[in-house]
């Protein structure tokens, strides 16, 4: 990507979340849009639903991941893909495990 204002310090994203997957998100730059995004990803992802548009900035605190990053993989593929957070292994554990009952 050679836009200059993409080399700066701030970039205006729209986070996409899926309609396939629970708490799967997709950042684009909102000028570029969903174009740079391979067809293949979008595939898997389903019907991108516009979740919100947020200024970013190397400073910035996000949830899941460093912003600094997102501006990277944005200026370098396009698109930032987040994925649901992993299950803990032993919560998993704990649902399988039948309890007992005392009564």
């Amino acid at each position: 990507m050679t836009d200059d204002r993409m080399r700066g310090d701030k970039l205006l994203c729209e986070i996409y979340k899926s309609s396939r997957k629970e708490e799967m998100y997709l950042y684009v730059d909102k000028r570029r849009g969903l174009a740079e995004v391979p067809e293949a990803l979008i595939e898997r992802f389903g019907r991108p639903i516009s979740a919100m548009t947020l200024i970013l900035t190397p400073e910035k605190i996000l949830a899941r991941a460093k912003a600094s990053d997102v501006m990277a993989a944005i200026r370098d593929k396009g698109f930032y893909l987040q994925m649901p957070p992993v299950k803990d292994e032993y919560l998993l554990d704990l649902y399988r495990t039948p309890t007992e009952s005392r009564y």
